[in-house]
């Protein structure tokens, strides 16, 4: 890994940490549901620096799945708040 993805991976890693506390604080269902949202796209992002950095590039097609399954997540989530809101 050269400096510059040492320092990216990094920085992607504080954020999860941020994340983790979000995760812990928020007061409704909505706010943990964006933050698993965040994690699952630092995960891409880590996901795919290490691909880049390590020469594996079996690592994007994970980070393509976790990409699909949080944005699965999402839809699943908005849908299931929406019905929540009309009293269907």
């Amino acid at each position: 890994m050269t400096g510059l993805e040492l320092s990216v991976a990094l920085f992607l890693l504080a954020n999860l940490v941020a994340a983790l506390i979000a995760a812990e604080r928020g007061p409704t269902a909505a706010d943990r549901m964006l933050t698993a949202l965040l994690f699952g796209s630092t995960g891409v992002g880590v996901l795919v620096l290490l691909a880049a950095a390590m020469r594996l590039p079996s690592l994007v097609d994970v980070a393509l799945t976790l990409a699909l399954l949080a944005a699965i997540a999402g839809i699943a989530f908005a849908r299931r708040a929406w019905r929540g809101i009309s009293g269907d």
